[in-house]
């Protein structure tokens, strides 16, 4: 198993691990603050710092599957020796890409709360994000949504996590949005991410601590992407 630094506090930037294991084009560690690809979500990317001052390219960040189910695999450059089995080592995260994340996610929880409809999709970039909406007849405006999430973001709602358990869960279907992923179960406990006063669902990603941290924002294009499913691409207002 792996520690899981990024579940406690999203904001951690390194931390100090050891090796516990090797997967064919990675190392496993005791703990991390990578986060791996999963519900949206990139993996995160960055830099293992080994003794004697070798630093290695951390390319993709997975959760382990089969033998090593539970821990978190840091793929590595190709080419390049893996550190031994019980090494001290440092990990870094790519920052930037990584906050550009946080505050991606924490917006898409600020759409999936003007849209009073299931998603069956999302993908968070650090650039763009997406997501894909049952809509049935429900028609989209994307000036009125752009001004209520700018409207949102600049209120200044603060982001928190609490935890319930899976039978507690089961008992609240209605927190659970999304057609196309469920939230991680059969754990025990079930995270959830809440916006104050505006959203409350299960959530394993990064967040900010407060919705102004994601700066303004705009709704791209909206693309006809099914009968009744439509794509709204959301990205940052740099203008």
């Amino acid at each position: 198993m792996t520690e899981e630094i990024f579940r406690e506090d999203a904001y951690v930037k390194s931390c100090e691990a050891h090796v516990t294991a090797h997967t064919e084009d990675g190392v496993i560690l005791d703990r991390t603050v990578f986060y791996p690809e999963g519900g949206g979500q990139p993996g995160d990317t960055g830099i293992l710092n080994v003794a004697g001052g070798t630093q290695i390219r951390i390319t993709q960040t997975l959760k382990g599957k089969g033998d090593v189910a539970g821990s978190i695999v840091h793929l590595i450059e190709e080419g390049v020796e893996l550190p031994a089995i019980g090494d001290s080592v440092t990990v870094e995260l790519d920052w930037d890409r990584r906050y550009a994340h946080m505050r991606m996610h924490t917006l898409l929880h600020l759409m999936l709360s003007l849209v009073n409809a299931k998603i069956n999709g999302a993908a968070v970039g650090a650039v763009k994000s997406r997501m894909d909406f049952d809509l049935g007849d429900l028609v989209l405006d994307k000036e009125h949504l752009t001004e209520e999430l700018n409207r949102l973001i600049t209120e200044d709602h603060s982001v928190r996590a609490s935890w319930i358990s899976d039978q507690e869960l089961e008992e609240r279907p209605e927190l659970v949005r999304t057609m196309s992923v469920q939230p991680p179960t059969g754990h025990g406990m079930v995270r959830l991410m809440e916006i104050d006063q505006i959203d409350l669902q299960p959530c394993g990603g990064t967040h900010v601590l407060s919705t102004s941290e994601i700066g303004r924002v705009k709704i791209g294009k909206i693309e006809n992407k099914g009968k009744h499913n439509r794509r709204v691409n959301l990205v940052f207002d740099n203008d």
